[in-house]
């Protein structure tokens, strides 16, 4: 099997040692590599019920086979842990140069177990892999602790690392890697805090072997150039980035405003966009390893109390500190996403956070003096300064760092949150998105936009349009997207090539890669096997069919304004029929014949 290292790195920060060990290439074919490959290493040696800050909780960094390879936009890596967000099995996508990297010293990942007494981080060139001192960076922000590591390694270095969200703790602290590009969601930064780790930093002077170099070359080929002709993925993304979708989203009336309060359109929605962004601010764009699409916003805001240089906002993090708070500044919203970046913490669930927050404010529960100050919607100082303050844990943004849910339940109010699982719900409605608000539901790692984005058929017609309106089919859409973003995710490629190429020239980008002769079939069941995996961790860690619901608001408080007026997500009719399709009993547990076809132990 090619396109695989063939090893792995087991790093045991209790005892201080390093062992070097044959990756498992019989789970490798049933799994693919990262995201399915991390999980099956995870389930098998570590207890569902563990403590997200246990040291018996391990961290695993694990490639693809097409990471660092001449595949389109194959510049992806996963994190998976116990995520402490959630609770739930933790998983976290990310991409930028770092994955590559990591391949070329050997690497298809590395296992880190127990907790370091000290400060450390990991350092790889080739075959040299030693832990060293890290008491020096403690404490530094990403920034200047990627700026550190290079200067002590060498221009050619590429580093994750954690900042100070992550060793305080912060639940939705982020693994940043590039300085910019973040294993973003349910906390895995605090994961590796908890664990004394600050960074790993690598060089690699290998390739990446693939097994029908001529094969492969072609589909390569052929995936770029259906890319580039896309309008999506040629024209949309490479001109406006991901916030293009802000005004797309408000004109569909599925773009949450003020604590998704104020139904799906935000009057201000045009002064936040994607077009905004490049008018004013956009320096130049930029791509991930490998990618040809080149969807990342490089922004300079020269001169004010929100001055910045850096990369973003996406639109994720554009609608948490835009729409979802009331801020039409996109100054501000901009400074805010920069901070999250600094610091390492997660801009949608800390955006959203503060959203909650506001509507609490608004409503009395929090005042003034338990804030340190005011915060209604629309307060674009407020969310740069409780940004600041959540990254560093001062003031009430030690409470914050709890994520939206913590908080509101501690205030008497959770119903407040909008969360699936603890874990804050992006930047559709599921209101107007039918779809969407199934794919939160029953997301593996709490509400999460990534796990199958019916936001491509619903709202962009991608492949085909449907209305998003209504409940019809959308189970049985939502499951084919997510086993194939478990196949994405897992491959080591972006998400976003879906939009231009589709299962079968992934799938002959894996069989020319890896040598592995997979139908197009038997590949997307990989997907539903690695669905079905993580489903089987968050059922031994104590969820249940009760957790596989959505906030009051989007089930009984029909949208207010827009062309979804009037309506309620139809939860429970979409889960009933979601559970038959996937071949689950009616408690949302797979059924052992469901589980032998998957040939899951």
């Amino acid at each position: 099997m090619l396109g695989y290292t063939g090893t792995l790195l087991r790093v045991n920060l209790t005892d201080n040692t390093i062992k070097k060990e044959p990756l498992n290439l019989e789970d490798a074919k049933n799994y693919i590599g990262a995201r399915g490959l991390g999980t099956r290493y995870f389930m098998k040696e570590v207890d569902p019920k563990v403590e997200p800050f246990s040291p018996d909780n391990k961290l695993i960094f694990m490639t693809g086979p097409l990471t660092g390879t001449l595949a389109t936009s194959s510049g992806r890596y996963e994190v998976i842990a116990k995520a402490p967000l959630t609770g739930t099995i933790g998983a976290s996508n990310s991409g930028g140069h770092f994955g590559p990297e990591l391949k070329y010293a050997g690497y298809d990942g590395i296992i880190f177990e127990g907790k370091s007494e000290k400060p450390v981080y990991l350092y790889i060139n080739d075959d040299e892999v030693e832990l060293r001192d890290a008491a020096h960076l403690w404490g530094k922000n990403v920034f200047e602790t990627t700026d550190m590591l290079i200067e002590e390694a060498g221009e050619d270095a590429k580093v994750a690392c954690i900042g100070p969200g992550g060793e305080k703790l912060v639940l939705f602290a982020t693994v940043m890697n590039d300085r910019h590009r973040a294993a973003g969601r349910s906390g895995l930064g605090a994961v590796m805090g908890s664990k004394n780790l600050k960074a790993i930093v690598v060089k690699g002077s290998k390739s990446v072997e693939v097994a029908k170099p001529k094969e492969f070359l072609e589909i390569c080929k052929k995936s770029r150039d259906m890319l580039k002709n896309h309008p999506v993925t040629g024209e949309g993304l490479p001109t406006y980035g991901t916030q293009i979708l802000v005004n797309i989203l408000n004109q569909s009336g599925g773009l949450p405003t003020r604590n998704w309060r104020d139904g799906g359109v935000f009057e201000y929605a045009d002064e936040t966009s994607g077009e905004t962004l490049t008018e004013k601010y956009l320096v130049r764009n930029k791509g991930c390893f490998g990618c040809n699409i080149g969807c990342g916003r490089v922004t300079r805001i020269a001169e004010g109390k929100f001055k910045s240089f850096g990369e973003g906002p996406e639109y994720e993090a554009g609608w948490a500190f835009g729409a979802d708070c009331g801020v039409r500044n996109l100054e501000a919203i901009s400074k805010a996403n920069f901070i999250c970046n600094e610091l390492g913490i997660d801009p949608i669930t800390m955006g959203a956070t503060i959203a909650c927050a506001m509507e609490m404010y608004e409503k009395g529960i929090l005042t003034s003096k338990e804030l340190g100050r005011d915060l209604p919607f629309g307060d674009d100082e407020g969310i740069v300064e409780f940004t600041r303050m959540t990254g560093l844990r001062e003031g009430f943004g030690d409470i914050m760092a709890m994520g939206s849910y913590r908080m509101a339940e501690h205030y008497g109010h959770p119903e407040l949150s909008m969360t699936v699982k603890k874990q804050e719900m992006p930047a559709y409605d599921g209101r107007c998105l039918q779809g969407m608000g199934l794919e939160y539901a029953t997301s593996n790692r709490g509400a999460c936009h990534v796990r199958g984005y019916l936001t491509s058929p619903e709202i962009l017609g991608i492949p085909e349009k449907l209305d998003p309106f209504v409940t019809d089919e959308k189970a049985s859409w939502l499951k084919t997207f997510q086993d194939l973003t478990a196949v994405v995710d897992s491959a080591g490629i972006c998400l976003f090539t879906t939009f231009g190429i589709g299962l079968p020239e992934i799938s002959e980008m894996l069989r020319t890669a890896t040598g592995i002769d997979l139908t197009d079939e038997e590949i997307l069941q990989a997907g539903e096997r690695i669905w079905n995996l993580e489903k089987l961790f968050n059922l031994e860690a104590g969820f249940t069919k009760a957790d596989d619901k959505l906030p009051d608001r989007l089930l009984k408080e029909p949208m207010p304004s827009g062309p979804a007026k009037g309506l309620v997500t139809q939860l429970d009719t979409m889960l009933k029929e979601y559970y038959q399709i996937r071949g689950w009993d009616e408690e949302g547990v797979p059924t052992d014949e469901k589980l032998k076809i998957l040939a899951i132990e």
